[in-house]
């Protein structure tokens, strides 16, 4: 938790956040409007984190629609405040969990994206794998457990604080068409920390899927394994 709330590290996220934009969360405090918010608050802020009484809040629903008419996907965006420390946690768990991630997992991870993905399929392809196998992990951030989840978390990050802080994170909920809804199950697509901790709970897969011999491509919770013969 030190390492994350460094001045460094937080001022880091901050500028991280504001470049990326985006609009306000259920508060309407806008990322114009962040900085002299932290500039007055952050040391409370700092101190609420530090002894375990920070409440983040509820996540902004939004749908927006998918390829495939008539479906849409729900995303949760956080209030900005969320989002540099969510930013904050992402900055310094990617350089632990970066170790650990296979090289055939290419979403949402620095230095990789789509076209590595493509590269690595076509590799596959002219390395004699012909039979392919298309996988979609239905409603993946919809359904994660979220136990499961702080169990794999907490086999590397043995600061409690810090485990304790995503979960209230992926527990805070989501405000609706002004209704509030619990989050006990899944997590919520739109803040800076979902796309590592759906790379944390994926790496299980990655994992058996390596076990069993499948030569794979994982782009976040889409993946095509391949074998030379014929997959059951």
């Amino acid at each position: 938790l030190d390492l994350i709330l460094r001045k460094e590290n937080l001022n880091k996220a901050y500028k991280q956040v504001k470049s990326n934009k985006g609009s306000g969360g259920i508060d309407g405090m806008q990322v114009d409007e962040l900085l002299p918010y932290l500039r007055e608050n952050q040391k409370t802020l700092i101190q609420e984190i530090r002894d375990g009484k920070y409440k983040p809040n509820p996540v902004r629903r939004v749908e927006i629609p998918k390829e495939t008419k008539g479906e849409f996907r729900k995303l949760g965006i956080p209030t900005v405040v969320d989002r540099v420390i969510q930013q904050a946690i992402t900055q310094e768990l990617t350089p632990i969990y970066e170790e650990q991630f296979s090289e055939n997992s290419l979403g949402f991870r620095p230095k990789r994206g789509a076209h590595d993905a493509l590269r690595q399929c076509q590799k596959n392809v002219n390395d004699g794998y012909v039979y392919v196998v298309d996988m979609d992990l239905e409603k993946f951030f919809d359904t994660v457990c979220q136990s499961k989840l702080i169990e794999v978390l907490s086999r590397t990050i043995k600061d409690g604080r810090v485990i304790s802080l995503i979960h209230k994170y992926l527990n805070a909920g989501v405000i609706a068409n002004g209704m509030f809804e619990r989050t006990e199950i899944g997590m919520p697509q739109g803040g800076p920390l979902s796309p590592l901790l759906s790379n944390i709970m994926l790496n299980e897969l990655d994992k058996e899927l390596e076990r069993r011999g499948h030569r794979y491509v994982r782009y976040a919770d889409d993946c095509a394994p391949r074998r030379r013969g014929l997959v059951a």
